[in-house]
């Protein structure tokens, strides 16, 4: 039986962080399922479908590696994909925090699920979306954080904003 994982999150955009921990974590498992999902407390920068276009393209040299997207609760996505691992990066101690906290609650939502954490490479651990989108409104250098096709992408959805 295949071990599969899933790594979810927003990805709005996905960066070498994220990046950085699907690279990784994809040579623990048979195969990694990236879910794309949405955050109803947030807007998003990028649509679900552009999202997850974004990530088929920069992981696409990972063969073990498939995208998809999802809404409702993640530990629901998991199962729904035949999996018991979810998969997530830990920058920062807040980090750290917030994701204890929701690892217990998945625990009581799915207690067949375990959650394998990723310490984030120091050099990327302090990258963020929010970080990224605010480098992409000042026209900010953007080739240290993230993926040619996702700079490019950036760019123009900054444009297209005004």
């Amino acid at each position: 039986m295949d071990r599969i994982a899933v790594y979810t999150g927003v990805f709005d955009p996905v960066h070498r962080g994220h990046l950085d921990v699907i690279r990784r974590g994809s040579q623990l498992v048979d195969r990694l399922i990236v879910g794309v999902g949405d955050n109803p407390e947030k807007s998003s920068f990028f649509t679900a479908r552009e999202r997850v276009q974004l990530l088929e393209q920069v992981v696409k040299p990972i063969g073990n590696v498939a995208v998809k997207s999802f809404t409702g609760l993640a530990v629901r996505f998991v199962r729904s994909v035949g999996s018991k691992i979810m998969l997530r990066g830990l920058r920062t101690t807040s980090d750290m925090e917030y994701e204890f906290s929701m690892s217990l609650a998945n625990r009581v939502l799915a207690p067949e699920i375990d959650t394998v954490f990723l310490m984030a490479h120091d050099t990327v651990s302090h990258i963020s979306g929010t970080l990224l989108r605010q480098i992409a409104n000042f026209g900010g250098e953007l080739e240290s954080f993230v993926p040619p096709e996702v700079k490019e992408a950036l760019e123009k959805r900054v444009k297209e904003r005004g």
